[in-house]
């Protein structure tokens, strides 16, 4: 009596291509840009868009959260006022979701 423990995959059973065996590496690459990578993609374009359209008299806040207006705007800071206090903050200091919400229009309750 033999015992097989541990035989070799025969050579009607292997029959699949390269393309084959790479598959769930593939399929696993795809998930993986469209879950991870292509939304940190489109959340910085969004927030380099949203920083190169501030302007002269927005508020804002910073990522420290200082709540400032914007007082001059240069290629890579701004100056900022925050009550009396100027300050030159770089561009990247900004923080999106807090400054998109404080300059959001109040609705009216009913």
């Amino acid at each position: 009596m033999q015992i097989l423990l541990m035989a070799p995959p025969s050579a009607a059973g292997q029959g699949g291509s390269p393309l084959m065996q790479f598959l769930p590496l593939i399929l696993i690459f795809v998930v993986f840009y469209f879950f991870m990578i292509y939304p940190q993609m489109k959340k910085t374009k969004a927030q380099k868009k949203f920083r190169e359209e501030l302007a002269k008299g927005t508020k804002i806040i910073t990522i420290g959260g200082v709540h400032a207006r914007i007082l001059e705007v240069a290629d890579n800071s701004f100056l900022i006022e925050s009550e009396g206090t100027k300050l030159r903050i770089d561009k990247t200091a900004v923080s999106m979701e807090a400054s998109q919400a404080l300059n959001k229009p109040v609705e009216e309750k009913k």
